[in-house]
């Protein structure tokens, strides 16, 4: 009888870290090995060799780590530079110690310049500053890409792949008030404005910036075709794009219609907006073979769907389990 290997999702609790669990569970090829961060915690580098000697997994997904919007950042820079180095250091040794056959990294758009030019293609990365409000959690993620890199150099084969999703969403996203990225935050706000019949909803920014979604399922597919795929020959990293951009005033509009809000929409321009643009280009992953299928639109109404069907709001904090 064939036994299906193993892989390791750090992070299964979070947002791309679940969708990747229904994913495997839907395809059925691999066994999923999971652990929550009160039995193992990834920063401790000798606890996570001693959990992938113990285990061996194959594959490893590497969803773990700490993110948030612009108040997350503004509020913890430090935390978020340093939980996540501690982490992708950790888990990064642990799997090439152990023999894992293949690894996914997942980094982060924010990785790029701010005036890099638009869409992103993967060969602007380290071409100039990120933007400032989002740097320490940047340079924590340029150096996981790097540290992967730097392992596949060694090694002298690919078994360290990083992605770039850009701006992933979808069920299971962290909707905390405080830590929530936009899209998230916005179906909260809009969904209890239109509970409590608010007149009117004040978001930050000017609403101008111009944003890309990746809906996290597409995430997850990507990420097992890769794992399973033929990659000899691919250059890395590689940006995971749905192709369909949109500003922050269109999308707020969008998710207060879909969640019944017709109250006013006002903008504290005095708040900071980001970077002005995020656009990532796909044709990399696209050549090999890969492309998004959810849209913005169908995703929005999954994701609130999900949303509207928790007992409670979701608020999950920091996405730091094993």
């Amino acid at each position: 009888m064939t036994t299906h290997p193993l892989v390791f999702v750090a992070g299964h609790r979070g947002l791309i870290g679940s969708a990747v669990l229904r994913t495997l569970a839907a395809h059925g090829r691999m066994r999923a090995l999971v652990r929550e961060r009160s039995e193992l915690d990834l920063a401790d580098p000798w606890a996570t060799r001693r959990f992938f000697l113990a285990h061996r997994p194959e594959y490893v997904v590497l969803a773990a780590g700490r993110s948030g919007g612009i108040l997350e950042n503004l509020r913890h820079p430090a935390d978020l530079l340093h939980d996540n180095l501690a982490i992708q250091t950790s888990v990064l040794r642990a799997a090439q110690e152990s023999g894992v056959r293949r690894l996914v990294f997942y980094a982060s758009s924010c990785m790029y310049p701010r005036d890099a030019d638009q869409p992103m293609d993967e060969s602007a990365l380290l071409t100039g500053r990120p933007e400032p409000s989002s740097l320490p959690y940047a340079c924590a993620k340029l150096a996981g890409v790097q540290a992967c890199l730097a392992w596949n150099r060694q090694i002298g084969e690919p078994r360290f792949l990083p992605l770039i999703p850009n701006s992933v969403y979808g069920p299971g996203d962290d909707f905390d008030a405080d830590s929530a990225h936009v899209l998230a935050a916005l179906i909260r706000r809009f969904s209890e404005a239109a509970a409590t019949g608010a007149a009117r909803v004040t978001l930050w920014g000017s609403g101008a910036p111009q944003r890309e979604f990746v809906y996290a399922d597409d995430v997850a597919e990507a990420t097992l075709a890769l794992l399973e795929g033929e990659i000899a020959g691919l250059e890395l990293p590689l940006n995971i794009a749905s192709g369909e951009e949109i500003t922050i005033r269109e999308l707020a509009q969008k998710i207060a219609t879909l969640a019944g809000y017709h109250g006013e929409i006002q903008w504290d321009r005095g708040k900071p907006d980001g970077a002005p643009r995020k656009l990532l280009d796909g044709r990399r992953l696209a050549q090999w073979g890969w492309t998004a299928r959810v849209t913005l639109a169908d995703g929005l109404r999954r994701t609130l769907d999900w949303y509207r069907a928790q007992p409670t709001p979701k608020l999950p904090g920091t996405d730091t389990d094993a």
